[in-house]
């Protein structure tokens, strides 16, 4: 990866929407305990088929989205990939009103999420050959400054596309795993401009086929986490898959403790390629969009009722140092999840690598 700070060119007027938010960004030390978490097998209720589509993206300079953060009653959005940091904001008809870009080269950006701070975060984080010494969060402040701060997995390379920003400030950094069971790893000490900062992982979420269709890969796509969000009220938290949503709720900024109660599952809407998750600026719903052009931008109600069923177990306990940070075992898996892996893997990978991002 190569990053450049810098200062953007003119479009820090969109970072003044977002900077309305509210307090600083903080980034604490202490880490939570870690948690393997529990994804439902049941459904609730079909909110898919009362998802409604708030407009139509056919902007040309969006034909990768991956990223998206409602703000007050407009969006900001960005692409997968790119030779610049940008964000784009749209109005409530999906057009692009402004575009803020910054002189850094990012590897491959996967998500984005904005702090109280209003800075705008990208997680840098993609990794389709699991072969990246470090990944990054890339910072676009309202006052026109840039920020690349780097950060190393315990455990080797991981491919990840969700960022969660608690309320605190503190990044999650959540991997996309084929088989389902998906590590949440944040840093050990404060960012720092110039420096790597080590991570450690907090808890394992583990998701299982739910027969919603959707995605570039067929079944695989229902276990692959691409996408994650927080409500601007800091009340919930909600990650993605192809063709799911899981939502759970949040206090305070205990993100790996919100993680290990049993979240509600939400059938999305079918989609091509669906990465980009936000909640509305009520944080009663969901708003969703896929890669590919057109594309729609749809908002989905959240659950009245939590009714979702608990897979798999769930264990809580201290997170050992930077040093000795055993890895996560994968959850025994069904016969169906193998299968589908089988049927779906040589798939997956030719359509992850249908593009080779910079070193």
């Amino acid at each position: 990866m190569s990053g450049r700070a810098g200062r953007p060119h003119s479009g820090v007027g969109l970072l003044a929407v977002a900077g309305a938010l509210g307090a600083a960004l903080v980034f604490l030390s202490a880490v939570p305990a870690a948690a393997e978490v529990a994804a439902p097998t049941g459904a609730t209720d079909p909110p898919a088929l009362r998802a409604t589509t708030r407009c139509h993206l056919t902007d040309p300079r969006l034909p990768e989205l991956s990223g998206l953060v409602v703000v007050g009653n407009r969006m900001l959005a960005m692409n997968d990939g790119g030779d610049r940091a940008a964000v784009y904001l749209l109005d409530g008809g999906c057009r692009v009103v402004d575009v803020h870009s910054a002189p850094i080269d990012p590897y491959d950006p996967e998500d984005m999420a904005v702090g109280a701070d209003g800075t705008v975060w990208l997680a840098d984080t993609g990794d389709n050959s699991m072969n990246r010494p470090t990944v990054a969060l890339l910072a676009l402040r309202p006052n026109g400054s840039t920020g690349v701060y780097r950060m190393t997995y315990p455990d080797g390379p991981h491919d990840a596309e969700a960022l969660l920003l608690a309320p605190d400030g503190t990044p999650y950094i959540v991997t996309k795993e084929v088989l389902g069971s998906s590590g949440v790893y944040r840093p050990l000490t404060a960012l720092a401009q110039g420096a790597t900062v080590g991570m450690g992982k907090v808890a394992t979420v583990n998701v299982t086929l739910t027969g919603t269709p959707g995605g570039p890969v067929g079944r695989a796509g229902q276990l692959m986490i691409t996408g994650g969000a927080v409500s601007s009220d800091g009340h919930h938290l909600a990650l993605r898959t192809y063709t799911d949503a899981y939502v759970w709720p949040l206090t305070g900024s205990d993100v790996a403790g919100a993680l290990t109660a049993a979240p509600q599952r939400i059938a999305l809407p079918p989609s091509p390629q669906g990465e980009a998750i936000s909640f509305t600026a009520d944080g009663r719903q969901l708003v969703v969009a896929s890669e590919q052009l057109p594309s729609d931008i749809s908002v989905v109600p959240l659950p009245a009722r939590r009714t979702a069923a608990v897979a798999g177990t769930r264990s809580t306990g201290p997170v050992p140092g930077l040093t000795d940070f055993s890895r996560s075992g994968l959850s025994p898996l069904t016969s169906g999840v193998i299968a589908a892996v089988v049927a779906t893997v040589l798939v997956w990978v030719a359509g992850k690598l249908r593009r080779q991002p910079r070193a």
